[in-house]
């Protein structure tokens, strides 16, 4: 866009942004602005950053760009000779490979984009990276400018995704209070690349904020930190954020894929889902995977040698409990010709599966018309309901399998055609899935927790446990502990 038609256009923003220029609007009031005026989202933010910095177009897409100027050289250092204390020479081992062909996916973009991401990782190790929500977040917002540069894509193009990019970045900058990938590179990586991707090809400002949503969802509840101490295991999560980005704006601009989530609240769950998480999910992967961590030899010799000798001795304790854990779990496993379930239709098999088998035990259970219906429900259980509660009813009533379609698509406009009373309850205790159903001759009960799988564990029933784990077994309905 020529310098002059793009001022024009900022002058129809000037009276909605110069009165308080730092009016604190959020992703989705832009997405709204920018709609409003048929406007691509980037021309909206670098528009407001025009205004707020006070800088004409030149001036803006010049500063965005230098910004960049350090971590580009980074990346140059990675894909040649740099070699990263945890990724070793990844990046130049791929510029290798991507000599012959597209080492990592074949679209050309895409794969070019992987490699300098990790480029500038292990330049990252090796110079530094200017931090933007951290370092982790940086590496796919320079990989991705870096190979959008090199398309036939015009610099100014470039230079209006790179603010887009930015202005995604300064949320989660703002947003990451404590460690966790979900906030860096894997999280802020996806919805930066997501949204840079669908507005560079052409997607209104509404799917920019679509892809957003996709691209976050994923990424939720995933702190890496101190995971990443392990030599090699950043590489999946920091190129991940672009593939599930790539793989976001592709979903919203080729598919009628529905995406009702205002990128507003996905934004804010990401946010405090990242605060919460950390405190129990990093001393889960330090106990795991300390004794992987990568150690500087020098450092070591700090260290005395009974904590040294201590830190040995848990490695051990891991080793051996992670053989016992994955044992039991080899134990619990079927063999490979019946591991999979029987049908669910309706959705996921811990939301409908597994809670349609509690209703057929239970209705195994009864004697006599049915009367009345009682279903209570943990949270996650019960705000999935719109899916779970017909095969729940049909098992109850029917006794239908979970790969019944016709009765799971009729049993609502039959129990309200029969008028049976049901009672839906939300309990706290997590896993909880109960039923209790009233008959003309024997009422029966089956208190139970989830498993996912279309799987069960009976805690309590009536007439018995025992009676329900026999029809259980009766109606092949795996149940485990």
């Amino acid at each position: 866009m020529p310098t002059s038609a793009f001022e024009s256009m900022v002058q129809e923003l000037i009276p909605l942004f110069s009165s308080d220029p730092w009016k604190p609007y959020t992703l989705s009031e832009l997405i709204h602005i920018a709609e409003t005026h048929d406007l691509p989202l980037s021309h909206v933010v670098v528009a407001q950053a025009m205004i707020q910095e006070d800088l004409t177009y030149e001036s803006l897409l010049k500063s965005v760009m230098d910004a960049f100027e350090h971590n580009l050289r980074a990346c140059e250092i990675g894909l040649t000779h740099g070699k990263s204390f945890l990724l070793g020479s990844v990046a130049s081992d791929l510029a290798q490979a991507n000599r012959q062909a597209p080492a990592l996916i074949d679209d050309q973009l895409i794969n070019r984009v992987l490699t300098y991401t990790l480029a500038t990782e292990v330049g990252n190790h090796e110079v530094g990276l200017r931090p933007c929500a951290g370092t982790g977040d940086s590496c796919p917002y320079t990989g991705l400018i870096r190979s959008l540069l090199e398309h036939p894509y015009p610099w100014e193009r470039v230079a209006q995704e790179t603010a887009l990019i930015l202005k995604i970045g300064s949320l989660f900058r703002a947003g990451k209070l404590t460690t966790g990938c979900n906030m860096e590179g894997l999280g802020a990586g996806a919805a930066a690349t997501a949204a840079a991707m669908t507005d560079l090809r052409g997607g209104t400002a509404t799917q920019v904020g679509k892809a957003i949503v996709l691209a976050l969802s994923p990424t939720l509840a995933v702190p890496c930190t101190p995971r990443v101490m392990v030599p090699g295991l950043c590489a999946t999560h920091i190129t991940g954020a672009i593939l599930i980005g790539n793989q976001a704006a592709n979903l919203v601009l080729k598919t009628s894929l529905p995406v009702p989530v205002d990128v507003d609240v996905m934004l804010a769950l990401a946010a405090r889902i990242h605060k919460e998480v950390a405190s129990v999910i990093t001393p889960l992967n330090i106990y795991y995977l300390r004794p992987f961590f990568e150690k500087n030899a020098d450092v070591e010799k700090l260290i005395p040698e009974a904590v040294q000798r201590q830190e040995s001795e848990e490695r051990e304790k891991v080793l051996e409990d992670a053989r016992a854990e994955v044992r039991r779990l080899v134990a619990q496993s079927s063999s490979i010709c019946q591991t999979l379930g029987d049908v669910v239709i309706g959705g996921s098999s811990l939301a409908v599966g597994s809670p349609t088998n509690m209703g057929r035990i239970c209705h195994e259970l009864v004697r006599g018309k049915i009367t009345g219906i009682r279903i209570e429900l943990t949270l996650d259980l019960f705000s999935r309901r719109a899916i779970n509660v017909p095969g729940i009813l049909m098992g109850s009533l029917y006794g239908a399998t979970t790969q019944d379609n016709e009765s799971y698509r009729k049993v609502m406009t039959d129990v309200l055609h029969r008028k049976i009373p049901v009672e839906l309850i939300q309990v706290e205790e997590p896993e909880v899935q109960r039923i209790w159903i009233q008959a003309t001759e024997q009422s029966a009960m089956v208190d139970s927790r989830n498993r996912g799988g279309g799987r069960i564990s009976i805690v309590d029933a009536r007439p018995s446990r025992e009676e329900a784990i026999t029809a259980a077994n009766r109606l092949g309905i795996l149940v485990v502990p």
